[in-house]
């Protein structure tokens, strides 16, 4: 009987190794270190904390008036215009159709 339950406990030993070790290997890695693309921040913003006078000095930025809300009024850089796709606008068709 002393073996029986002396084999018993060694086998649930293992079986408990073997998924804890599986569970384990699922497990995310913390120590590593992040990619290099997220690490690279962008400058900030040359319209950031602009007074109203200096905002509208600059070329590049323009300053903002929310409508509604507490929101305070805020300097923030100009988007920059889209580039027209040669795609968008179709070729002329001077050419008849073929037969």
């Amino acid at each position: 009987m002393d073996k029986l339950r002396i084999l018993g406990v060694t086998v649930a030993a293992a079986a408990l190794l073997t998924f804890g070790y599986d569970a384990f290997a699922q497990d995310k890695k913390t120590t590593t270190t992040p990619p290099a693309a997220k690490t690279a921040t962008k400058p900030p913003s040359p319209c950031k904390g602009l007074d109203e006078a200096a905002c509208k000095a600059k070329a590049e930025c323009q300053w903002i008036v929310p409508k509604k809300g507490k929101q305070k009024p805020y300097c923030k850089l100009k988007p920059t215009p889209k580039k027209k796709d040669s795609k968008e606008t179709p070729a002329p068709k001077d050419t008849p159709p073929k037969k």
